[in-house]
């Protein structure tokens, strides 16, 4: 009974699993924590829009996602959203490796495994429901509680085989996508096979052994198996024309995630590097040495004067440290170079909405945040547009931006308040047309539920 209990337990936390796995709105990730960073998501689209091209799939550049987590891994959603975890990037070698994992998860997306994998748990529901409906049968019939426990885990337990090995499947299948992705893109498989065996090493340093139970993956040594024939009718190089700028990208996200101890490890303050004075900038910053960590950007900035992420950090440093006024240069001076980006968009309209602006900075700072709004739909934006607003006496637009803002945090009755505020306030009718629809959102949420 101790071992069907514990079927069971497994069974209820990856179903979990799988259905808070796909977004409706993947704006709101729930279980994990997203960050933004124009630079990496950058990086990160130039690595993806070939696959996809070679895969004959639409590209949306800000779909891409990161994901704060120190694990191995990257998975796709609903609407072919992209999560990469942090700890991938930091551990990868080269773009190689991380293109590779990529192609991996385009290959999902190929199959079309995540619609199947919600008709298979659809599927699962139904079974599930008739094992009840049959303990309910052998419970009456015989009088006994533990007849029918037995039906409910018996199918349970079928229930999970089935699905793991439906999963087992299409991982194989992505594996297989992703080494004809990189043969179609020019690349080679060697990066799958080194960062399948730093997946190998690090099970055996945690004690983790691999068991053909219970899995979803197929094993690490069978897929590498996989990947090692395929580096064999491939003779394409495993360099990659953006390796320097996934080395600065390594770099800036070590600093600011990992501990101090190892990042100077990594990154020694003997190290003239690039990287290194990237990662030593980072680091002074976070433990409030901004003298420093200015000066080793701006040494960067002598030698690439036209990197926008130096300016981007650079105005962070001032903005962070206190230095308000003085961030604006930087911050322009970003913008200049990336003029589309949404995110330096509202980097910068923060912090012209900290500088005391008059009346038309504010107009500017309400501009920037309406751009950026229309590229990427974010909380943040909404927030600093409906205190841009407010700053600018405008009170109906104010409750209604609030409103997105709440809605977008998933916060439906505080957002239909704000609307009702944002009608008292003398809504024009342009903005009615929006407080309509933003409603017409809420319902239609409510109805699905």
């Amino acid at each position: 009974m101790v071992a069907k209990i514990a079927r069971l337990s497994i069974f209820t936390i990856l179903l979990l699993w799988l259905s808070t796995g796909c977004f409706c709105r993947p704006a709101v990730a729930e279980g994990f924590t997203l960050i933004s960073d124009a630079e990496t998501q950058n990086y990160l689209a130039d690595v993806l829009r070939p696959l996809f091209k070679a895969a004959n799939l639409a590209f949306d550049p800000n779909k891409i996602y990161i994901v704060r987590d120190n694990s191995l891994n990257a998975f796709v959603s609903d609407g072919n959203n992209m999560f990469v975890h942090t700890g991938t990037l930091i551990e990868a070698k080269n773009t190689n490796e991380l293109s590779g994992i990529l192609a991996h998860e385009t290959g999902h997306i190929l199959g079309g495994h995540i619609v199947r994998q919600k008709i298979k748990i659809q599927k699962m529901r139904y079974m599930m429901l008739g094992s009840m409906i049959a303990a309910g049968a052998a419970a009456v019939s015989t009088g006994r509680g533990d007849a029918a426990m037995a039906v409910v885990l018996g199918s349970q337990s079928s229930a999970l085989n089935s699905l793991m090995h439906y999963q087992v499947q299409e991982e194989r299948s992505a594996d297989e996508s992703a080494v004809k992705l990189l043969r179609q893109t020019q690349q080679s498989p060697q990066g799958l096979l080194n960062f399948m065996n730093k997946i190998k090493q690090k099970n055996i340093l945690s004690g983790l052994e691999e068991n053909a139970y219970f899995r979803t993956h197929p094993l690490t040594t069978e897929r590498m198996a996989h990947f090692k024939e395929a580096t064999k009718s491939n003779n394409f190089g495993t360099a990659h024309k953006s390796d320097s700028e996934f080395l600065m990208i390594k770099a800036k996200l070590a600093a600011f995630l990992l501990e101090k101890d190892k990042v100077a490890r990594m990154y020694p303050p003997t190290d003239s590097s690039a990287p290194a004075q990237y990662a030593n900038a980072i680091l002074a910053f976070r433990f409030g040495n901004i003298t420093r960590a200015l000066s080793l950007i701006d040494s960067l900035l002598l030698k690439q004067p036209t990197n926008p992420y130096f300016y981007e950090l650079k105005g962070q440093f001032l903005f962070e440290g206190g230095q308000v006024k003085k961030s604006l240069e930087s911050y322009k001076r970003a913008l200049q170079l990336l003029p589309n980006n949404y995110l330096l968009q509202t980097s910068l309209a923060h912090a012209l909405l900290e500088s005391s602006p008059n009346k038309e900075t504010l107009q500017y700072a309400i501009g920037l945040l309406q751009k950026s709004l229309h590229q990427v739909n974010t909380p943040f934006g909404w927030q600093l547009l409906a205190r841009a607003y407010d700053m600018n006496k405008q009170p109906a637009a104010s409750y209604y931006a609030a409103a997105e803002y709440s809605y977008s945090e998933d916060n439906p009755e505080t957002a239909k308040r704000q609307l009702n505020n944002a009608r008292k306030a003398g809504a024009d009718k342009s903005l009615l047309l929006k407080i309509s629809d933003l409603e017409q959102r809420i319902k239609q949420d409510k109805d699905d539920e």
